[in-house]
């Protein structure tokens, strides 16, 4: 647990997603979703995050062959950078170390990024060759293992020297990958981190996979297909993206003295929880997951349920899965909940990456005090009568994992 003299300060945040640059639009007209050429809807980039993505990946010789994966990460972790006033890209990077100073400094910037496929464009682009002629580039190994992605965003960042470290564990991947971030933090082991989520799922044999599990929507993409909170039928939809978080442990002292200029927001807890499954696709009804994230995350905070404003829900909108969450939460803060949200009807289920676009949208509602209504009939909240001050956010994966963020922000 963090020292009471000390924080854990969120310095800057980056996102790329199906809405674009924004953490989410003020009032959405027309759904962000599209049709994918396998016949199911999905949330894809739109044409100017899709043309950013082309100009890194020409940027530099070595950005050409790497997976849109990674590409997302190094969009995401470039935005959080700029945000923090740190050094965003290599050549930045480089013009920022004294000459008198060693770039292998003791306690470098730190890179902690979550995926749960990794490299899938690259990989199974491999493999179709593979089977095509019996042949494997030399390339294939290194530009498909999970590690690569935090080690191409520490490479971007000019973060030499640094941990690199990589995390998958479906879809709460991006929240282990936070969670490590904050224990190296309060360790001492580093002073700084880019740390978040990526995922570039949107690719045939992954969509096919999502409808073998028979959980996708029936929707077409004009009419919101994700509705979480919406009951029957399930209306998971598949969506790309990335959020990135530059994060740095400071003194009660300093934070004082930064406060003056400015909104400062606080990453207080990540807690986890995890239950033994029958199914490594199935939960509990009572969500005992998702339970021991939630007071794990309040008991290293030192926070009660009711000091909570706000929930942002990991609710895929399938309809087992968002019950069990619900119940997860009347379960800790009994029959009245605090106001549940969500962004997937907004930019759908971005696996890997899914938690911190939720933490990106739980800082836009803790900055804006508001978030768009859903337009089809869901037990997600229009609104709050109480300023919204601290924000839990779920997220949960496959094989019994579940993690829980705890922010907060100081005026």
């Amino acid at each position: 647990m963090t020292s009471a003299d000390e924080v854990i300060l969120i310095r800057g945040r980056g996102r790329v997603s199906a809405l674009g640059w924004r953490p989410v639009p003020d009032a959405p007209a027309v759904s962000p979703f599209t049709a994918h050429s396998s016949g199911l809807v999905v949330a894809a980039l739109p044409a100017a995050a899709e043309t950013a993505v082309a100009e890194l990946r020409r940027s530099q010789p070595a950005y050409r062959q790497l997976d849109r994966t990674v590409l997302l990460a190094l969009l995401a972790a470039r935005q959080a950078a700029a945000e923090a006033g740190w050094p965003a890209t290599v050549a930045e990077a480089a013009a920022a170390v004294s000459p008198l100073t060693s770039h292998f400094s003791p306690l470098p910037l730190a890179v902690s990024i979550g995926s749960s496929r990794g490299a899938t464009g690259r990989l199974e682009a491999f493999h179709t060759e593979f089977l095509a002629d019996g042949t494997v580039s030399a390339a294939a190994s290194p530009l498909t293992t999970l590690g690569n992605v935090a080690s191409w965003v520490a490479f971007d960042a000019g973060a030499a020297g640094g941990a690199a470290l990589s995390h998958s564990s479906t879809c709460s991947s991006a929240f282990q990958a936070l969670g490590n971030a904050v224990a190296w933090l309060r360790a001492g082991m580093a002073t700084r981190f880019l740390a978040g989520g990526t995922e570039a799922p949107l690719t045939d044999f992954t969509l096919a996979q999502m409808r073998a599990l028979g959980i996708y929507s029936p929707f077409p993409a004009a009419e919101w297909p994700c509705r979480p909170g919406a009951g029957r039928p399930s209306t998971f939809v598949l969506g790309e993206g990335a959020a990135v978080f530059a994060l740095e442990k400071v003194g009660r002292e300093q934070l004082d003295q930064e406060l003056v200029a400015g909104l400062r927001f606080v990453l207080e807890a990540v807690g986890f929880g995890f239950e033994t499954i029958a199914s490594k696709t199935g939960l509990s009804s009572d969500g005992q997951h998702f339970q021991q994230a939630i007071r794990q995350a309040l008991t290293q905070a030192g926070r009660t349920p009711h000091d909570v404003d706000a929930v942002v829900l990991h609710s895929p909108g399938t309809p087992a899965g968002d019950a069990a969450e619900r119940a997860a939460l009347r379960a800790v803060f009994g029959a009245e909940l605090p106001p549940l949200l969500s962004n997937k009807w907004l930019l759908g289920h971005t696996l890997g990456a899914s938690g911190a676009l939720s933490l990106d949208f739980a800082l836009h509602v803790l900055e804006t005090q508001q978030w768009p209504a859903a337009p089809f009939t869901t037990d997600l909240a229009p609104g709050s009568s109480r300023p919204i001050q601290r924000v839990l956010v779920n997220a949960a994966g496959f094989g019994g994992n579940a993690a829980s963020v705890l922010v907060s922000r100081l005026l």
